[in-house]
């Protein structure tokens, strides 16, 4: 699967994302629209099928594709469908630049984070969370009126393109509000239950000293301080888990 997926998915710069029954690539840079696809460049590192120098061009193909800043969202691909001959199915019934039609479709967009965090670019991937994080499209009243939907849950969408550029959609229940927390507490911020095990990886902003986590292991509290003390990226330590009904206070150096 490995070796079909380098040697027909690999566009030059990014790995494309389908074929048409015909043959025509899809996410390919010989398409008219829809050239690059943020799926199969962030499921290359997040899979870790993808070729690891591959991967990570792919990735920053699409961070300088996909990732506007200036809109505060990250398109699912660009350019949107519009007039070109290409008929993937129903997404092409929505207008260019809203949901899955080169919009932010949301749940791609946490996965382009969590591949950035997974190649060790833990800065960026705190950068690009602070785009997603609906929280900063409420933070004045002009983002508000760009925005126009509850800034304390996660959309499912945000519009590409004018008038409706940064506009957000589908709030309350999406699935990515899911993706979401697990993109902030497993990933960067570094938590994962392995059986008996908590096993902390902690990716943390260089603006920070240090975080408190109080977790709840079954009937026992756990509260776990971070220090950011050597700077290193990505070192792992885990702790012994133990149900007995009693609070436990930990610090740990990273």
């Amino acid at each position: 699967m490995r070796k079909n997926i380098e040697d027909n998915g690999w566009d030059g710069e990014w790995y494309r994302r389908a074929y048409f029954d015909d043959g025509t690539p899809l996410g390919s840079k010989e398409n008219e629209e829809c050239q690059i696809d943020a799926l199969p460049q962030s499921w290359a590192v997040i899979s870790s099928i993808g070729d690891p120098a591959r991967a990570r061009t792919a990735m920053a193909a699409a961070q300088k594709r996909l990732v506007r800043t200036d809109a505060q969202l990250i398109q699912l691909f660009d350019p949107p469908f519009d007039k070109s001959h290409l008929n993937p199915g129903y997404i092409k019934g929505y207008i260019p630049g809203v949901r899955e039609n080169g919009g932010q479709y949301t749940h791609a967009a946490v996965w382009t984070v969590m591949a950035v965090a997974l190649l060790g670019e833990n800065e960026r991937a705190w950068q690009l969370f602070n785009l997603l994080n609906p929280v900063n499209h409420g933070a004045t009243a002009d983002k508000i009126k760009t925005y126009r939907v509850e800034p304390y849950v996660v959309a499912a969408d945000l519009y590409s393109v004018p008038p409706h550029t940064g506009r957000g959609g589908w709030t309350w229940y999406t699935g990515s509000a899911g993706w979401m927390y697990r993109l902030l507490t497993e990933t960067l911020l570094g938590l994962r239950l392995e059986g008996e095990q908590l096993r902390l990886t902690p990716k943390i902003p260089s603006h920070w000293n240090s975080f408190i986590i109080h977790y709840r292991f079954r009937r026992t509290q756990y509260h776990i301080t971070i220090i950011k003390a050597s700077g290193k990226s990505d070192s792992t330590q885990t702790i012994q888990m133990v149900d007995d009904g009693q609070e436990h206070s930990l610090e740990l150096k990273f």
